[in-house]
């Protein structure tokens, strides 16, 4: 983008810079009274100004347009990563629900475990001597 506008900027001078000199090379060696040459270059002048402000003008509309579609691109980018963000959101949360219940069900049982007497058919009397 930045590119665009300096490659724009750099016409924009030449060719103002060049309309001048065409101008002013024009004047100086057409054969004419000094009153004609001032009044021509009064009229050339007038000429290049409307011309500059024009081209100005469509450099402003250009970069006005730049703006808003970058600002649009921006909103856009902007909801995107919020949807993106809302999902990861959820995503982590749902995965921490199941992880949440999956270490409670493993306590229950460790602890089902611990408190259930153990059962066996070899146990035998302590032997008494």
């Amino acid at each position: 983008m930045s590119s665009d506008r300096d490659e724009f900027g750099a016409f924009l001078v030449g060719f103002i810079v060049g309309g001048l000199t065409g101008a002013i090379v024009s004047l100086l060696f057409a054969p004419q009274s000094g009153e004609e040459t001032r009044a021509l270059i009064k009229d050339k002048s007038i000429e290049l100004r409307d011309l500059a402000s024009q081209t100005a003008e469509d450099a402003l509309a250009r970069a006005e347009a730049a703006a808003a579609e970058a600002r649009v691109r921006a909103d856009e980018l902007t909801k995107e990563a919020r949807a993106r963000a809302d999902a990861l959101g959820k995503e982590v949360r749902s995965r921490g629900e199941e992880f949440a219940k999956e270490v409670r069900t493993r306590g229950e049982n460790a602890l089902d475990a611990v408190r259930k007497p153990k059962k066996s058919g070899s146990e035998t009397p302590p032997a008494t001597s």
